[in-house]
């Protein structure tokens, strides 16, 4: 256990300075001036002060030399500083937080909804039950999140009145649950046939019988035999959803104008702000990697079959 948690620490490194640097390379690429932009279109900035923003952000060295200057604070906890001076930590100390409450309640309702709608149709396969599930599924997968998003919130927020329209000022929940739930959309159709299929499949396997001849109630089979084998490869989907969400609320934070990460970066590449975009750019990718090395530790609690040490 403690060889496979190293060698996966150690197969994170290459890979969080290799994403880090394509982001910074993305960044460096962008087209039109960082300096222009930030002065706006009815202001010039003067030669000495353009010079001094020059040399201060480093913005005449080379790709490799400004990657290198931006690594040299990151080893020292530092992000730096974006081009008005703003501490980069202290906007993502101010975003992150609501970030994070978003992608877990949308993160609750994906894996709530979809367990559950799973189960609903492994039991009785080819019933009303498991033709409704069907229909939902599919009818979500056709609907892209982010047009759901729009819909809702004006028939739901414009319309109705049932729940805020922006920003994040009622708290939790009644900002965050109709933002969330339209996230959360996206990953409920594969999570509920990956639990259908996953209960269909172990319902007849060799360790349920066992557990019958042992004489255990129906109830305790289901649940601690059959559906914990069946929720190995829905833990995967949730983790990899849970990543998947915080680059997802980019566009839900935008909809519903919610001050977290999304809506930061979103601002900043639209002012062509290169540190604030590298350095959230950078946190969720260190975060994607902690959640997949998440995932994959719990394969062994769910199923002692999974030896850790054999997958490393």
């Amino acid at each position: 256990m403690l060889g496979y948690l190293v060698r996966r620490l150690l197969g994170m490194v290459p890979v969080l300075f290799g994403t880090t640097f394509l982001i910074f390379a993305a960044v460096y690429a962008l087209p039109g001036d960082p300096l222009a932009a930030l002065a706006g279109e009815k202001q010039n900035l003067s030669p000495a002060v353009r010079a001094e923003l020059t040399q201060r952000y480093h913005l005449d060295a080379s790709l490799p030399a400004q990657y290198w200057h931006y690594l040299s604070g990151l080893f020292h906890g530092d992000f730096g500083e974006d081009l008005r001076g703003i501490d980069v930590a202290d906007q993502i100390a101010r975003a992150w937080p609501i970030t994070v409450v978003l992608a877990l309640t949308a993160w609750t309702i994906m894996a709530v909804a979809g367990i559950g709608l799973g189960m609903l149709a492994a039991r009785r396969p080819g019933g009303i039950g498991d033709r409704l599930v069907l229909g939902i599924t599919t009818l979500a997968l056709g609907v892209p999140f982010f047009v759901l998003a729009y819909v809702l919130k004006i028939a739901l927020g414009l319309e109705l009145g049932w729940f805020p329209t922006s920003g994040v000022r009622e708290g939790w929940p009644s900002s965050y649950l109709l933002p969330a739930a339209c996230l959360a959309a996206f990953g409920v159709p594969e999570l509920a046939r990956l639990t259908r299929a996953g209960i269909l499949e172990n319902r007849y396997a060799e360790f349920v019988d066992t557990a019958i001849a042992r004489g255990l109630s129906p109830t305790r089979i289901a649940v601690r035999h059959v559906l914990r084998a069946s929720l190995i490869p829905v833990v995967s989907v949730l983790g990899l959803s849970l990543g998947g969400m915080l680059g997802g609320v980019v566009l839900i934070e935008g909809i519903f104008s919610i001050p977290g990460l999304g809506y930061t970066m979103f601002n900043a590449i639209d002012q062509q702000n290169g540190p604030v975009i590298v350095g959230i750019g950078s946190l969720l990718v260190l975060v994607f990697l902690a959640i997949n090395l998440l995932v994959d530790l719990t394969y062994g609690v769910l199923d002692p079959r999974v030896s850790l040490e054999r997958r490393g």
